[in-house]
């Protein structure tokens, strides 16, 4: 629902202080690209595209490229991946490549990034290098992350957890009750 791929059958969806059930299909779209920010399991990069390219292609998409280039590779700096930019998706590693994915989803400045199982593909040493980037993230963008994972022990502290079961709120704990 919070991705705004599905409309809810009761109840809001409220994003940024915008209603998103009051939206049509074409004002959703915007909003969702504007907004919000994705990051998969699998980076899904566009192979036939650079690094550069796949980072910058949501701000192309929303007609906002205007010093995108110069903003992707100050985020790709961030991320380590300064020297990787002319590289095409297929030709880095999947570390680097789920490294890319954050890059592309920040690159708009969401309001929210939704993380769906980011480390799932990614062996154990990539995975704990994507978590403390993501925390590093959050800290230095004030940037907010929802991330949906099995394996919660893997983030550590954060600032609040909610455990879902078959599309319901088991629980929520916030950062002081998490040990």
């Amino acid at each position: 629902m919070i991705g705004l791929l599905d409309r809810p059958t009761r109840g809001k969806v409220i994003i940024d202080g915008v209603d998103t059930s009051e939206l049509n299909d074409n004002q959703l779209s915007a909003f969702r690209n504007s907004k919000l920010g994705f990051i998969f399991q699998f980076s899904n990069l566009l192979t036939d595209l650079t690094v550069l390219e796949n980072v910058t292609l949501p701000r192309k998409i929303q007609g906002t490229i205007q010093n995108s280039s110069d903003e992707a590779r100050t985020l790709l700096r961030t991320v380590g991946l300064e020297k990787q930019v002319h590289k095409f998706g297929n030709q880095i590693s999947g570390g680097q490549a789920q490294r890319v994915a954050i890059t592309r989803a920040l690159i708009a400045k969401p309001a929210v990034v939704l993380a769906d199982e980011p480390t799932g593909n990614l062996d154990s040493v990539s995975a704990e290098t994507t978590v403390q980037l993501l925390k590093s993230l959050n800290r230095k963008l004030y940037q907010t992350f929802i991330i949906v994972t099995h394996d919660r022990h893997q983030f550590g502290e954060v600032d609040k957890v909610v455990t879902i079961k078959d599309g319901r709120i088991l629980k929520e704990e916030m950062e002081a009750n998490l040990t």
